[in-house]
């Protein structure tokens, strides 16, 4: 063999796949370190932890988004995410109106129940039950929850208001310690949810909307000062983390507001540094739910020198995996301050807090 084609070669050659040894394993942080130093969707997981710790250990202290798209309340990832949230591992959260409203819907007393995706599915609708997958819910408690949506609205103040702060309200009204929305109003975290009519959120509202018909003053969904409201964060924030389950409009939103920032707001400063992303999307259709974080840096929105890690794993296995394997490792991030938003209308001001 020629001795170019030797140092050629060697340059490929320099790390062997480490088989996984579950005799020494002692907690799910162990596994995701020896996740990366395997191969396939292993290592591209044990990659994202690496990511999310580097993010929770920086000592610029980045502002982390998490964004969540997929029926992930259905799956049983409720008090994952709303460990995240408490926890401090997330800073703000943008979301689908649909993980909200499921959210709502079990504070209110609705459940999910176990199902299969081979039921009758015309005898469900007789039956009013719905079919997520292998998951069923209540149709009845569905029609519940949006009419409670509305009544609530009633008590919001009669003017245009963000997501946030329509959210913040919603979260504010419920005690029950296992929601989202409730943790996150309790913990002063900013939940957005720029698509927030395309839900059963929207429902409710519409039902708002049609008994307040005609009023002079009424509550406005302005959707709009959302993307005001976020490059303010953005702004304030000396770097920034994305944390993506799914992807769908709170991944586009969150990029999205680093181009609003640099070009529409005179913000300087480098795409998120730190990103990752769990997804069953692929790349090669072209859609953004499965584009590659790589693709993101084209744009701006992923900085040019970010770490970055995108496993192609679905959610209801890859997110417990991976808050267990931050838990297992708390040591690590539990001394992180968490971040305080002082609103002033639709302006906010970022301090660090140790509560």
């Amino acid at each position: 063999m020629p001795r170019s084609l030797g140092s050629r070669r060697r340059a490929y050659l320099k790390k062997t796949v480490r088989p996984v040894d579950v005799e020494k394993v002692r907690g799910l942080g162990d596994l995701l370190e020896q996740f990366q130093g395997t191969s396939i969707q292993a290592r591209n997981l044990g990659r994202c932890l690496e990511v999310w710790e580097n993010a929770l250990t920086d000592r610029k202290r980045p502002t982390i988004f998490l964004g969540l798209s997929g029926p992930l309340i259905a799956a049983g990832l409720r008090k994952v995410l709303r460990d995240l949230v408490d926890w401090g591992l997330v800073d703000v959260v943008v979301s689908t109106g649909a993980v909200l409203y499921q959210d709502l819907y079990q504070s209110i007393g609705g459940r999910h129940w176990v199902g299969t995706p081979t039921a009758n599915d015309v005898e469900l609708r007789d039956l009013y039950l719905d079919r997520i997958y292998d998951t069923y819910v209540d149709e009845l408690k569905f029609e519940d929850t949006d009419r409670a949506i509305g009544r609530i609205t009633n008590e919001f103040p009669a003017r245009p208001a963000s997501s946030r702060e329509f959210l913040g309200f919603l979260g504010s009204r419920f005690p029950d310690r296992d929601s989202i929305l409730a943790t996150a109003a309790r913990r002063g975290v900013p939940v957005f949810s720029p698509a927030l009519i395309d839900s059963s959120i929207g429902i409710g509202l519409t039902l708002h909307y049609q008994a307040n018909r005609g009023k002079r003053e009424r509550f406005i969904l302005d959707a709009v000062r959302d993307n005001f409201e976020l490059v303010q964060i953005l702004s304030h924030s000396p770097r920034t983390a994305v944390i993506y389950i799914g992807g769908g409009t709170p991944k586009n939103w969150i990029n999205d507001g680093i181009v609003m920032a640099n070009y529409a707001f005179g913000r300087e400063g480098e795409g998120h540094y730190y990103a990752l992303q769990i997804t069953t999307d692929v790349p090669h259709w072209g859609g953004l739910s499965g584009s590659t974080l790589d693709e993101a840096q084209s744009w701006g929105k992923i900085s040019r020198t970010a770490t970055r890690a995108m496993a192609h794993v679905e959610a209801s296995i890859g997110l417990p995996l991976l808050v267990g394997a931050l838990w297992d490792r708390r040591a690590r991030w539990r001394s992180r301050p968490r971040l305080q938003f002082d609103w002033n209308g639709d302006e906010v001001m970022i301090r660090r807090s140790r509560s």
